[in-house]
């Protein structure tokens, strides 16, 4: 398992996710023994959506009798504990996902189980008997109740994700930005048809793990998610064992081959924000210098932040690089002599090149986020 670590560098509730790959809940489908009989390319997975009150149980009981599939029981409680307890066979990292009509239901279930899996908030149900019950999308145009469920869950000391449909707040990035500070851990963002834009965007409001869903079912789509700034993608309808399989060997032969999995496109490419560990000095007119304005950093603190993370690193020298550092070096996917010269004289394979400026990405995130920063939602 230590190797699925080095590889993706992916914990969620202090456990390994062993493949960038998750299972996205489907109500009445998605139970235990589902995620079970695909475990084996699965690295994460979210079962449900489970109503777990009075006023969401009868939302679910209408939605039945009005033919779709639902999870039906009497006790919330002794339904999950049968679930959760079949799931700890598993490698998979468990959530489940949950529709609840106040903060305290959602509490009640993060009492009873603590920290054995990740509690997702259901903001993403669009069904009229569920908006009546006051969650699923009711919750992206009353923002001030799914913070309110968030900190509820959150002083559980649990892991907290929260499951959304883009294009129904008024702003997805400010959401991105509510969520975050309200202190979630995970989103899961249903993208619709709004594809890698919208993943850049919601990429560059927050540092939360990004999960990308929708319609990523090839390893095309889901490298370029992840070129735009997703940490996994998950499936749903198309989480059968054959395309889970395929996507878990694509997505490994290529981390293992390039070092980085989800390494995003340089700055000037349509790249996210992590992008600024490619860019070089800010030193002509190119996407780097409205990028810095945009996220805060001046000029000058853009460079003093890139050279004292690259101290003591492999990317500190260069010399006959264009800057004389690595630091401020381009993508592997980019040639130059100049790198490769430095690279190969250092003894730095390609892949542990990569890695090291994945390593720079997260320390210049942390700068842009550890004040509160973030880039323009257009972005």
């Amino acid at each position: 398992m230590m190797e699925a670590y080095d590889r993706f560098e992916l914990l969620i509730n202090d456990r390994i996710v062993k493949t960038p790959i998750a299972i996205a809940s489907m109500a009445g489908i998605v139970d235990a023994a589902y995620v079970l009989e695909r475990a084996a390319h699965v690295g994460a997975a979210f079962i449900g959506g489970y109503s777990i009150d009075g006023p969401t149980l009868d939302a679910s009981r209408q939605m039945a009798e009005a033919g779709r599939k639902e999870f039906l029981y009497d006790d919330p409680l002794e339904a999950l504990e049968k679930e959760i307890d079949a799931l700890k066979q598993s490698d998979v990292v468990a959530g489940i996902n949950l529709r609840g009509s106040t903060p305290a239901a959602y509490g009640e279930v993060a009492e009873a189980f603590e920290n054995r899996v990740v509690y997702e908030i259901d903001a993403h149900c669009r069904q009229p008997p569920m908006l009546d019950a006051g969650c699923g999308e009711y919750l992206l145009q009353h923002p001030a109740k799914l913070v309110e469920i968030i900190r509820a869950l959150k002083a559980a000391d649990v892991t907290v994700s929260v499951k959304i449909r883009a294009g129904v707040a008024a702003s997805d990035a400010d959401l991105t930005r509510t969520v975050w500070k309200a202190g979630a851990d995970i989103l899961h963002v249903d993208l619709m048809d709004f594809g890698h834009s919208k993943v850049r965007q919601i990429r560059n409001a927050s540092p939360l793990m990004l999960i990308a869903n929708n319609s990523i079912n090839t390893f095309d789509r889901a490298m370029d998610a992840f070129s735009h700034g997703a940490d996994i993608v998950s499936l749903a309808r198309q989480s059968d064992p054959w395309t889970l399989a395929g996507l878990d060997a694509a997505i490994t032969r290529s981390a293992d081959e390039g070092g980085w999995y989800n390494a995003p496109k340089q700055l000037c490419r349509g790249g996210d924000i992590r992008a600024l560990t490619f860019c070089c000095m800010p030193v002509k007119a190119c996407p780097l210098i409205p990028t810095l304005e945009r996220i805060g950093l001046s000029r000058n603190d853009y460079l003093r932040v890139k050279q004292e993370a690259v101290k003591g690193t492999p990317l500190d020298d260069g010399k006959n690089t264009c800057f004389g550092s690595l630091a401020w070096c381009c993508k592997m996917s980019s040639p130059c002599m100049f790198r490769n010269m430095t690279l190969e004289k250092k003894g730095l394979s390609a892949r542990e090149y990569m890695q090291c400026k994945h390593q720079l990405s997260e320390k210049i995130l942390h700068r842009v986020f550890g004040g509160e920063e973030s880039a323009d939602e257009s972005s």
